[in-house]
């Protein structure tokens, strides 16, 4: 069970982090209405935006990598009929 929390936690922070960071970029380097798409001409390419961009860019990433070693784990212990972590940590 403590594994599955550390995962869960794990990736409730990242998606945090990525949800956050994606309402800045979203906020003050490409506001929405006309003015926001004339001001994110200007803002976009800044060296301020892009590193958020960046960061937006790889929290995503490790978002999606959790997602995917997490069901690829669960659905090879399932085929190979070996413990999960919880149980070997017992």
């Amino acid at each position: 069970m403590q594994a599955l929390a550390k995962i869960l936690l794990t990736a409730g922070l990242t998606y945090s982090a990525h949800y956050g960071i994606t309402k800045v970029y979203s906020e003050f380097c490409i506001p929405n209405g006309i003015e926001g798409f004339l001001y994110g001409m200007i803002t976009t390419g800044s060296p301020v935006c892009t590193v958020v961009f960046n960061a937006m860019s790889h929290t995503q990433a490790s978002y999606g990598t959790i997602l995917l070693t997490s069901l690829t784990s669960s659905v090879a212990s399932m085929v190979l009929g070996t413990p999960h972590v919880e149980a070997i940590e017992k």
